[in-house]
């Protein structure tokens, strides 16, 4: 059996070792550190906002600590995309609060603006003014902020922006993390960079990190002795971690050139291929770092499904797995409000997330190539 190709696996750029080695030659190996403080002023420049970065164990602790900044408390409403990753929406449950769940668009796969404007009239007709609305940028794609900020700031409903996916992306030339009153960066193995695992918070003022920090370091009061007079958690990345992060940070420009080429590469693939439509930028507004590309198959038109493709992959050890199931058809969220149609719902049923890692060899993709051709 030839090596497994990955669906998208981490890719060190050769200086990780370097910050690593300092973490251990100066004894910071605890949450907090040069490499912390370095990671985190790195972010704010690649963000090129007046953004402020806390960077935190997942990008999972991050949206959690967003909603507690945002007010979000027990029975309160938080408006967030259907067609995401469970972890986009399971902090909202941390707080006991309640999801409501929107549908994408075709564009950008993204929430949809007019459900959301219906979703958020809906719920003040029956009294429960939504707390948040958590629009992710889908496997680096952005979403309509232009739309959505607008519709978030007309109802004065805070806006996070989950851009887990899609550091290294922007829309009308602004970075992705940056739109709301709080991004969310995720540094999990599988991501564009990586630092094994972890997350950052972005915020809008100095205020808001120092908050955000208080409560990922246990929320320990000003005291000698230890106190504290709200819940915290243990949530602040490592000093060993960031390390990791700063070298990935000298790498990410390239990979995300590397991950646009993986994109060019399956468009050139699939160009003649009838009913298979590789995921592209609607227009020169949206910029993607195509953390995953991602194709539709219609079926009636290829002759075969996007099933039909992952198993001919998957029995040539080549990874690829179905587009996320939408949240409001998760078990879990059984229960919870839907506004839409069916768009997140046929996306699921019909796209493919194909081998996207920026560590692809060019052996790599001549055997994804020929075991797509070959089928085809």
């Amino acid at each position: 059996m030839k090596n497994k190709i990955w669906l998208s696996s981490p890719h060190m750029g050769g200086e990780e070792l370097k910050y690593i080695q300092e973490a251990f030659d100066t004894n910071w190996v605890a949450p907090l550190g040069p490499n912390v403080t370095n990671f985190e002023d790195d972010l704010k420049k690649y963000l090129n906002r007046d953004s402020n970065i806390a960077a935190l164990s997942s990008g999972t602790a991050a949206l959690h600590i967003a909603l507690i900044l945002s007010g979000v408390k027990k029975e309160d409403e938080v408006i967030c995309q259907s067609m995401t990753f469970s972890a986009s929406a399971n902090p909202i449950v941390y707080q006991g609060a309640l999801p409501v769940f929107l549908d994408s668009e075709q564009d950008t796969w993204n929430m949809c603006p007019m459900h959301l404007e219906a979703a958020i009239e809906d719920r003040i007709s029956k009294g429960k003014k939504p707390k948040a609305i958590i629009v992710v940028d889908l496997y680096g794609m952005p979403a309509k902020m232009d739309e959505i900020s607008s519709i978030a700031k007309r109802y004065k409903i805070t806006l996070i922006e989950d851009a887990a996916e899609a550091l290294g992306s922007s829309y009308k030339g602004r970075k992705c993390g940056t739109f709301g009153d709080f991004g969310i960066l995720s540094f999990n193995g599988n991501k564009i960079i990586t630092t094994s695992g972890g997350g950052a918070l972005v915020c809008k003022t100095k205020e808001m990190k120092e908050k955000a920090i208080f409560l990922a370091t246990q929320a320990r009061d000003e005291a000698p002795h230890y106190q504290h007079s709200q819940i915290g958690y243990n949530y602040r990345m490592s000093n060993v971690l960031a390390g990791i992060g700063r070298g990935q940070m000298e790498v990410l420009d390239e990979y995300v050139k590397l991950r646009r080429a993986n994109n060019s590469f399956y468009k050139e693939i699939f160009k003649n291929v009838e009913g298979v439509t590789v995921f592209e930028e609607p227009n020169k507004d949206y910029f993607s770092n195509h953390w995953l590309s991602c194709a539709r198959v219609d079926k009636e038109v290829a002759g075969f499904s996007s099933e039909d493709l992952r198993l001919v992959l998957l029995n040539n050890n080549i990874e690829s797995r179905p587009l996320w199931k939408p949240m409001h058809l998760q078990p879990v969220f059984k229960n919870a409000p839907y506004y839409g149609n069916k768009v997140a719902e046929e996306l699921f049923n019909c796209g493919l997330c194909l081998p996207s890692g920026s560590n692809l060899s060019t052996e790599d993709k001549k055997r994804i190539e020929s075991v797509i051709k070959n089928f085809i």
